[in-house]
């Protein structure tokens, strides 16, 4: 939980162990939040899209943002509540941020350290340091637009779990009491995307994952059904700019 009081340093720092399928439903913070994934994966939804951080990456949630969070596997993660006065230079908006190798010993540190930190000794230059990376993070592309309609949302985020299960098509156009077409239509009104490049989007996505616990691509490739890893290669590449060999290595 954010901390409370007026005693409560810039950053307080938690160190967070979730299980698969679990999440809180929506609410803000008076801070802002750094959910810096350790493994595991986790997905925010905020701002009308869902942001999915595998290892090595976090989600920045600004103060007073309204989110909701879920699990998409068992997560390690460590989490900054950050005061909003401290706020000044970092991102305005919901994003995906890389952390890099220098971040994540900061993180490490700050974590370890004590929640009354002296501000003005080496613990608050360690806060200073840190609030100058995730200044100067690079923003990543690692996010799906999610339906307004509560069916349909549901849809999205079990795809989003599930993403190698195809939906039953047939069987939800049913309990929405519409034809399969119309239930097509109304999903890409809702979110730009078909059901189809949205389940792609989401494989990779849980492809992140994987190549985070170092699955080799030729696994990630026949475990997500892509057929050939020539295929999922291509895909891969086309999506982030990089192979999937080399895009854990970017800092």
């Amino acid at each position: 939980m954010p901390p409370n009081g007026a005693s409560a340093r810039r950053v307080v720092a938690y160190v967070l162990e979730l299980q698969r399928g679990g999440g809180r439903p929506l609410h803000r913070h008076d801070r802002a939040q750094l959910l810096a994934v350790t493994s595991g994966s986790i997905a925010v939804m905020a701002e009308g899209a869902t942001f999915v951080a595998p290892p090595e990456r976090g989600v920045w949630v600004p103060a007073h943002t309204l989110h909701e969070t879920r699990h998409l596997a068992s997560t390690s993660l460590r989490t900054l509540y950050i005061d909003p006065a401290a706020c000044s230079t970092l991102p305005d908006r919901t994003t995906v941020v890389q952390i890099n190798p220098l971040m994540r010993e900061l993180l490490a540190a700050i974590v370890a350290r004590p929640r009354n930190y002296e501000e003005q000794g080496a613990d608050g230059r360690l806060v200073d340091v840190l609030l100058d990376q995730i200044a100067t993070s690079r923003a990543l592309p690692l996010n799906l637009p999610i339906p307004t309609s509560a069916p349909l949302r549901a849809v999205a985020m079990r795809i989003l779990e599930r993403p190698t299960e195809g939906p039953d098509m047939q069987g939800l156009s049913n309990s929405m009491h519409m034809s399969m077409r119309t239930l097509q239509r109304q999903f890409k009104s809702e979110t730009g995307l078909s059901l189809r490049s949205f389940r792609r989007q989401a494989k990779l996505l849980k492809a992140l994952e994987l190549l985070s616990a170092r699955t080799p691509v030729s696994r990630i490739s026949d475990m997500l059904g892509f057929g050939e890893p020539s295929a999922f290669i291509s895909m891969f590449r086309a999506a982030y700019g990089v192979t999937p060999g080399r895009y854990l290595s970017q800092d």
